[in-house]
């Protein structure tokens, strides 16, 4: 496993902020961006493990998709079965580059594979039991999210799950800014300035688009899930757990 670089991305003020992405700068520090930048990171990394070893059935496949440098595939690695396979996939060759790199041992001896996908334009997934989607939905367009989650429920077995974390919306307009300041508070009691927080917003303003839960639970339900329900809730980030019977 690689030594975990500190997050600067957006320590020195300038002039004009480019939209956020996914490329080799970002990579070599992205564990550290989501430790400080995640409210309990590590506290969802064991739950998605946790849920991941509890559906995972033997001889299926556990997709993680948008794995970036495979965080969440070293979580289900430790609970799921052994006869399971686990599947990354992301568009961006640094982060699958870095995940290699993290779980070299995993890939060398087939438990791993990892691969590049646009999710934008969907996936073909082949006996799945989990699918993971980890602060990724939101990064997808949203024209085109719906049609993504309706290929993994037509990829996912009967009993299969979807376990998904996004940044969310608050319902009531006050609320959503009162969530909005007491996750800034985070990031600050992180280490994280207010030059850094603010232009860490601008860069995502394009491009991280979240939906309230009530949307992400009707997307949910319109693409083909049977139940769904909440198992993560802080402030304007949420967990959701979406069964096919």
């Amino acid at each position: 496993m690689s030594e975990q670089k500190k997050d600067r991305l957006f320590a020195e003020q300038e002039q004009a902020i480019s939209d956020f992405d996914f490329g080799e700068n970002t990579a070599e520090v992205f564990d550290d961006m989501l430790d400080r930048s995640i409210p309990q990171y590590r506290e969802l990394q064991r739950m998605m493990g946790e849920l991941a070893g509890e559906m995972a059935t033997p001889g299926s496949r556990v997709y993680d998709l948008g794995c970036s440098t495979g965080i969440t595939l070293r979580s289900v690695d430790q609970t799921v079965d052994p006869e399971a396979t686990l599947v990354g996939l992301d568009y961006s060759r640094a982060m699958l580059d870095k995940a290699q790199e993290n779980l070299a041992d995993q890939h060398a001896s087939g438990r791993v594979e990892l691969d590049e996908a646009d999710l934008n334009e969907g996936v073909e997934l082949h006996n799945a039991s989990v699918v993971i989607l980890n602060l990724t939905l939101q990064f997808v367009r949203p024209m085109n999210r719906e049609a993504l989650l309706e290929s993994i429920v037509e990829g996912l077995n009967p009993g299969g799950v979807l376990i998904l974390v996004e940044k969310v919306l608050g319902n009531d307009a006050f609320l959503n800014r009162l969530w909005i300041k007491l996750y800034y508070d985070m990031k600050r009691r992180n280490g994280y300035t207010d030059t850094e927080i603010a232009q860490k917003r601008e860069a995502l303003e394009n491009v991280l688009i979240p939906y309230r839960p009530d949307e992400n639970i009707k997307i949910l339900r319109r693409a083909g899930f049977d139940e769904v329900d909440m198992f993560f809730k802080w402030y304007n980030f949420a967990g959701f757990l979406a069964l096919k019977a």
